[in-house]
């Protein structure tokens, strides 16, 4: 049965019930019920008016009828159940009606007297003291303990209150992909804004897929993988200071990073750039350092968390006597100076990787048996997702110590664990369950009650697994927030938030600066102790009209199309000089091969050959105005 919470109305077939009236668990004491039938036209819910009753449904006497959105109910009295003789009844509380006379009763529901006058062609409900008589007050006037609400403020207000999903068009969606089936609780997909990464079911060993942004509809079955691990693929990660770069991890036991080129696969990748060996199990968690460069965080099954540096391919640290189970996930803070990781053992714990030392524990954070999952936020507090006793599916804030919940909220009782997704920048947290349709988001305040519901996107599908774009990827000029990838059974379906603004402006408050791809710092520097914040830039440079979707924020993209404007003779000499800017630039990066001087002297002798062909077609050029203009002028 349902309830109507304070100051919300009620419609039931032409009634109209307002009022504080408190929702009661089974068993407890009704505290406080006052409940008439306001008129909603004077704008105060503390109001009398007159409404007509609604025929019961069933002419049953004392049958229970439901009402709208099931937050009211009517029960008929046994005396007398004819038109016009409902009564109401109150969530988790019984009551006995009795007949005064043969027009009138009178329901007593914990010590509050509901009643029927016969004065009265039409249905009134007041609250009064037990054994009372109760007279029903004129039209218009003021209920006596009733407040007047005609001034409180029922909305909080929030920019981020309207947000609304949309998924694209089927012609937009990635088609026909085999979505990995491992029994493992991760999000079995990656995005930044060049690639999509998926994994995908692979025969002798594991894979996943990796796609440019714009190849969209059927993917063809013989497209090229990522293929050189001999076990499933658990987890990928791509790296946030190089978008080509990827790392994952498997069941046969390491993780592997890889190179991807710049314009996708073109025949099946089977050679990583590095190989990590050092867990003894699969390896089921893979994370990069958010401003360190080339440092990776592994978490396997064998409860050991190890830190890499990519670039040397060594191991910078082991921890293996934090987690006495199975670890859940792990999530760095802002500058990555800590990580919080959820186990199996239902705690959350703080760390610092480099002292190896235990900053903070909660234990028992939720009580469910099933996994959860714990994150940063960008203030030092943790948001974690779990299950109670009785398994229904929670959310709860934690001050950095991990003392008491700043907040728990129960969603409901399904089995999917949360995934959360959170936004540094607006503050927002996106929770989708394993196997849900559903995607819902809470904005995260510094006053109470701390976790403020926004809305929920539905879908019909349920979702196998999830990807977030980073914010340098959205299209600014939609005013998008957010763009999740989701992955159905055999397809992935972007999943765009966009909070609805009629200028055309680019939008400050929705787009404050955000990390970018340049690292703050390099491994060796983070190893030494030393921490640093990302590095910040502006989605205003990347703000353009919707025709040029192409450009994308970052250090470099932002240097290279600074350059004035060339003529198209001269466009293909700027590419060749690019080449060779990227040919020399490749060994310092430490991912280029032996054989980089060969390759330049060849660069080089196309470029000279190129510079021969430029000079001697602007000469043809030349020769072929000097005719044109002849011709014009009637000399030919």
């Amino acid at each position: 049965m349902g309830g109507t919470s304070q100051g919300q109305s009620v419609t039931s077939e032409g009634l109209v019930g307002e009022g504080p009236l408190r929702r009661q668990h089974l068993g407890r004491a009704l505290e406080e019920v006052r409940v008439g039938a306001f008129s909603q036209s004077e704008g105060s819910v503390s109001r009398w008016s007159e409404q007509d009753v609604p025929r019961p449904r069933s002419g049953k006497e004392g049958g229970l009828f439901r009402g709208q959105e099931d937050q009211c109910h009517w029960a008929t009295c046994r005396d007398r159940a004819e038109e016009g003789s409902a009564c109401p009844t109150v969530y988790g509380t019984k009551g006995k009606a009795r007949t005064l006379e043969p027009n009138r009763w009178e329901l007593n529901l914990g010590g509050v007297t509901w009643g029927r006058h016969p004065s009265l062609s039409r249905f009134l409900i007041r609250g009064g003291k037990q054994g009372r008589d109760p007279e029903p007050p004129e039209a218009g006037a003021a209920v006596p303990g009733v407040p007047d609400m005609s001034f409180r403020k029922v909305v909080r207000q929030s920019k981020f209150r309207h947000v609304f999903g949309q998924p694209v068009k089927n012609d937009q969606c990635y088609e026909d992909i085999r979505v990995s089936r491992v029994t493992w609780d991760s999000t079995f997909c990656a995005v930044n804004p060049k690639f999509l990464a998926v994994i995908v079911e692979a025969s002798g060993g594991g894979a996943f897929l990796v796609l440019p942004l714009s190849k969209t509809g059927r993917i063809d079955k013989a497209y090229p993988t990522v293929c050189g691990h001999t076990g499933p693929v658990l987890d990928i990660d791509w790296c946030p200071h190089n978008d080509e770069v990827i790392a994952s991890g498997s069941e046969d036991c390491t993780v592997m990073v890889w190179q991807i080129p710049e314009n996708g696969l073109a025949s099946p990748l089977t050679e990583p750039v590095v190989v990590l060996e050092g867990h003894t199990k699969r390896v089921g968690i893979v994370t990069w350092h958010p401003t360190a460069r080339n440092v990776l965080l592994s978490a396997g099954c064998d409860n050991v968390v190890l830190i890499w540096n990519v670039g040397t391919a060594e191991e910078l640290y082991r921890l293996d006597g934090l987690h006495p189970d199975l670890i859940y996930n792990v999530s760095w803070n802002r500058n990555g100076s800590l990580f919080c990781s959820a186990c199996k053992d239902k705690s959350v714990r703080i760390i610092d990787p480099r002292r190896g030392t235990l900053v903070a524990e909660r234990e028992r954070a939720h009580e469910g048996a099933r996994p959860m999952r714990a994150i940063f936020l960008a203030d030092g507090k943790v948001f974690t997702t779990g299950f109670s006793r009785m398994s229904e599916r929670q959310l709860a804030l934690w001050d950095p110590n991990l003392e008491e919940p700043m907040a728990l909220q129960e969603l409901d009782s399904s089995n999917g664990a949360l995934l959360p997704f959170y936004d540094p920048d607006t503050s927002v947290v996106y929770v989708c369950g394993k196997g849900d349709s559903s995607i819902r988001y809470f904005e995260i305040t510094d006053e109470p009650p701390y976790i403020h519901f926004l809305n929920t996107f539905t879908s019909k599908e349920p979702q196998r697994g999830m990807g977030s774009m980073p914010k340098r990827g959205l299209e600014v000029s939609k005013c998008e927030i957010a763009r999740f990838y989701k992955l159905h059974e055999r397809k992935c379906e972007p999943i765009v938030m966009t909070v609805p603004r009629k200028s055309d402006l680019f939008q400050d408050d929705l787009y404050p600066d955000t990390a970018g791809p340049e690292a703050a710092l390099e491994a060796e520097e983070w190893v030494s102790g030393r921490d640093a914040n990302p590095i910040l830039i502006s989605l205003r440079e990347a703000y353009v009209p919707s025709k040029q979707r192409d450009l994308k924020v970052s250090r470099r993209n932002v240097l290279s199309d600074s350059r004035p404007a060339v003529a198209p003779s001269s466009a293909r000499l700027g590419a060749s000089t690019s080449a060779v800017a990227t040919h020399t630039t490749a060994p310092s990066g430490g991912l280029a091969g032996a054989g980089e001087a060969g390759k330049l002297e060849e660069v080089m002798q196309e470029l000279r050959a190129l510079r021969a062909l430029v000079k001697e077609q602007g000469e043809r050029i030349g020769r072929l105005e000097e005719q044109l203009g002849r011709v014009e002028n009637g000399d030919a």
